[in-house]
């Protein structure tokens, strides 16, 4: 009789279980099975015997089992009050997600008004909607993609001035000067380039100057010649462009410019750094003495940053290496025999008319009295033929920063 009192109480207590369900807070609905279903609690005032038959007693089915000891009648009704209870108590599952027609999202974006002058390309508030549901015109939203050139390129000329150009490698050399250059942009990202540089103050460094004050030792002619102006052709290549932005509305675009071209060279020599004359007990400034060393074979490469604000105007900022030969057996246009000829004349006192010289040699530059400074040329003769007394050759790399700004049109 155990067993039947055990199920009779079981099938009792489902409708109050059932009604305090229906009274305690909705709970999301969980999974079907037979396993969802939850013991009932046990009360304090219920016998032990009940307690456990319950901890123990399997889960009971929705469909009451066929008992031939209960009534019929009590099981049915028992059976069908379940039912009831467990339909009513069962919360009705959420309809999925799903864009309705002709309601708005919440995050959809808010349309222009007539006023401001600019519209949506579309009125559709789910066509303004992003792939992943992020909505557009939101502040909260970063939208990150790859966009064309603001400005193009092709088919533009472009002047370049350098008003500042310094070399930055001077070991024996130092230069300062200015460079213009013309652009022509024949695609996007190739050109064409013609420029020139003078260098309006070149001469030795500091550290060689010392050597010949203090040491009467210099680097060899080759290693300190000095370059006066050049001018060279080439392309120019932008492999890499991009644009950033500044004072939080503005725009500047920016790209990578490769450039190389060949070309020639003027250069020149010290042949005497600046010294103190004394003539009659009065004291002359003469100035330093350079000589021309003819023109030499000139190599360019560089690159460097082009910054673009508008359409018509940019920033550059490059470093390029002017690379040209050294070789010095001429100063002036006098090679070793012109001078060995001047020097020997200079000794004897005799003139430079009839000596019998090349047709390069200048030598009114080795000839003569400086009205200014009382400072005899033919003194400068033996220091001309100490340059090209040993020929010395070189490939020199003359490395300087580029600073400037452009025109576009």
């Amino acid at each position: 009789m155990r067993p039947f009192r055990s199920i009779a109480l079981l099938v009792a207590a489902v409708p109050a279980l059932a009604f305090a369900q229906g009274a305690a807070p909705a709970q999301p609905p969980g999974s079907p099975g037979p396993e969802t279903t939850a013991p009932a609690s046990t009360s304090p005032g219920e016998p032990p015997e009940r307690s456990r038959t319950q901890r123990d007693a399997p889960a009971v089915p929705q469909a009451a089992p066929e008992t031939p000891a209960a009534p019929p009648a009590s099981r049915s009704g028992t059976a069908s009050d379940e039912d009831a209870a467990a339909s009513d108590t069962t919360a009705p599952a959420p309809a999925p997600a799903g864009p309705t027609s002709g309601i708005a999202p919440a995050d959809a974006p808010v349309l222009e008004s007539p006023e401001s002058g600019e519209a949506p390309r579309t009125t559709d508030a789910q066509q303004q909607r992003l792939v992943n549901g992020a909505p557009l015109y939101n502040p909260n939203v970063n939208v990150h993609i790859v966009q064309k050139k603001r400005f193009a390129d092709e088919g533009k000329h472009e002047l370049v001035l350098y008003p500042g150009v310094v070399q930055v490698n001077g070991k024996f050399t130092n230069h300062v000067g200015t460079a213009l250059h013309y652009v022509y942009h024949l695609q996007e990202n190739f050109a064409l380039q013609l420029g020139g540089q003078y260098n309006w103050y070149s001469d030795e460094s500091d550290f060689n100057l010392e050597l010949i004050d203090k040491v009467r030792e210099q680097a060899q002619a080759a290693s300190s010649l000095l370059l006066q102006w050049g001018a060279h052709a080439g392309v120019e290549v932008t492999p890499l462009y991009g644009k950033f932005a500044f004072f939080n509305n503005s725009l500047a675009q920016f790209s990578l410019v490769l450039s190389g071209g060949a070309g020639v060279g003027k250069t020149r020599h010290l042949i005497r750094p600046k010294v103190a004359n004394e003539v009659d007990g009065q004291t002359y400034q003469v100035p330093a003495r350079f000589g021309d060393t003819g023109n030499k074979f000139l190599g360019e490469v560089g690159g460097g940053f082009r910054v673009q604000f508008g359409e018509s105007y940019a920033i550059r900022l490059e470093v390029r290496d002017l690379i040209y030969t050294a070789r010095v057996d001429k100063v002036d246009g006098c090679n070793l025999g012109d001078f060995e000829a001047l020097e020997a004349a200079r000794a004897a006192n005799q003139p430079f008319d009839g000596l019998s010289l090349s047709g390069s040699c200048k030598v009114a530059k080795f000839d003569g009295v400086d009205p200014e400074t009382k400072k005899n040329y033919r003194e400068d003769i033996i220091l001309g033929r100490d340059l090209v007394a040993e020929p010395s050759s070189d490939v020199l790399n003359n490395v300087s920063f580029y600073a400037g700004f452009s025109m576009l049109f």
